[in-house]
């Protein structure tokens, strides 16, 4: 593993051991007052928030739309705190997922009415972990700290307004206050989260962990502790994976999360099975079962996929140039990695020009590499555009430059992408 990435790996790997640390000490909460869906509901209400501040102009990753996200997450806090009854005729799990419902197609509606939409729905659900810095992370250490600090001098209250909230009712609690409490400092992590994780990544940090210390056992401290160790070393393993494998490091975190989920679920079963020869034969059954499907529908699908793919394999070969010419000779193919596109001329309109420098670096256009640095370092370029074509500079070059957008010192990080510009072949 080169610098250059381990200078993108370590910053994205000290995050997620952040984001663990917080994450699933409020997943015990979640899954033991079964409201699993309030993570991604609260998520979805910070995403909101941002959406909304994203339509007003601000920076997702400004300021000022951090504390418009938070604003919107306050408001859903309360919300969840006010349904908390004592006996009520509707689930709170039910109006958790229906507060979800809303804000998802609220943001969408947003969303359809703002430039770029589309990319900026993407960074809500997988985040930009990758490209999360030092001072992110310590950031992020510091404000998980205070809550954390907040949840220990308040554990008692917060405790047994979970584990036996009809007690806590009896005995005079003012338990919708301490759930507004606890749902205010649940909201203030999620908001910070999703602006570096996304969401998805978020919520399997908060239940999969917690699950997984369930499963096992039912003494906080001890579901705590493994809550920490299963999450460190899962994250530490995944993102390694998603290097070696060049796999997208969010969803290869969530999916490796699934799988040891489901290995320590198969273990414990086995274990605490007192005829382990019996617990052994279904698993050996289950095992076989899955196996079967699913080489059932690969044949499946190699069959009834087969003509068509003779059929997209004409088309491709006389797309190719098999067709000859009026003079009778046939067109050469490209070679690999050769474009045959035109270069067109970027346009003066931001928008317009980070949407055909997209198509440039997709088809590989010449020059396109050239075209990529200019527009990340052209100051006339606008905040929202210049932030775009970065993202797509990163991902070509696999590293950042060490280039910061909201610094005007970014002479090292300029010669570093030129150079990489006038190197690459």
């Amino acid at each position: 593993m080169d610098s250059s990435v381990l200078s993108i790996m370590l910053p994205a790997s000290a995050a997620c051991l952040v984001l663990v640390g917080i994450h699933s000490y409020l997943g015990l909460h979640v899954i033991k007052r079964k409201v699993i869906f309030v993570d991604l509901a609260l998520a979805q209400i910070a995403a909101l928030g941002a959406t909304v501040g994203f339509l007003f102009g601000m920076d997702p990753t400004s300021r000022a739309a951090f504390i418009f996200s938070m604003a919107f997450t306050f408001v859903g806090a309360a919300v969840f705190a006010a349904t908390r009854l004592r006996k009520d005729r509707v689930p709170q799990e039910a109006v958790i997922g229906l507060v979800y419902a809303l804000a998802a197609a609220i943001t969408i509606l947003v969303i359809d009415k703002s430039p770029h939409g589309a990319e900026h729905i993407k960074d809500l659900l997988t985040g930009t972990i990758l490209w999360v810095k030092w001072s992110q992370v310590l950031t992020a250490a510091i404000a998980y700290s205070f809550v954390g600090i907040f949840h220990f001098v308040l554990r008692d209250k917060f405790i047994r307004i979970t584990e036996d909230p009809e007690g806590a009712f009896k005995s005079g609690m003012w338990v919708r206050f301490w759930d507004f409490l606890f749902y205010l400092s649940f909201g203030f992590v999620i908001t910070f989260s999703v602006r570096t994780a996304g969401v998805l990544l978020v919520f399997v940090f908060l239940v999969a962990p917690a699950i997984t210390a369930a499963v096992i056992t039912n003494k906080w401290r001890y579901q705590l502790l493994i809550g920490w160790g299963m999450g460190t070393l899962v994250t530490i393993v995944a993102l390694y994976l998603s290097y070696v494998l060049d796999l997208p490091s969010g969803p290869t975190v969530v999916a490796f999360y699934g799988l040891v989920l489901l290995l320590v679920s198969l273990i414990v079963y086995v274990v605490r099975t007192p005829d382990r020869r019996h617990a052994w034969s279904r698993l050996g059954l289950g095992v076989g079962v899955t196996a079967l499907g699913i080489g059932a529908l690969w044949t499946m699908g190699t069959v009834l996929g087969s003509s068509s793919w003779a059929e997209d394999d004409l088309h491709h070969q006389l797309a190719k140039g098999h067709a000859h010419d009026e003079s009778g000779q046939g067109h050469a193919d490209p070679q690999p990695g050769e474009s045959t596109a035109k270069p067109e001329a970027l346009p003066d309109d931001p928008e317009q020009r980070v949407a055909l420098l997209g198509k440039h670096v997709t088809d590989h256009t010449p020059g396109w590499r050239t075209e990529l640095v200019e527009a990340v370092l052209d100051p006339d370029m606008p905040l929202l555009f210049k932030e775009d074509a970065l993202a797509l500079l990163r991902k070509e070059a696999t590293t950042d430059f060490d280039y910061d957008s909201e610094s005007e010192d970014n002479d090292a990080a300029a010669e570093k992408m030129r150079q990489w510009a006038s190197d690459t072949p």
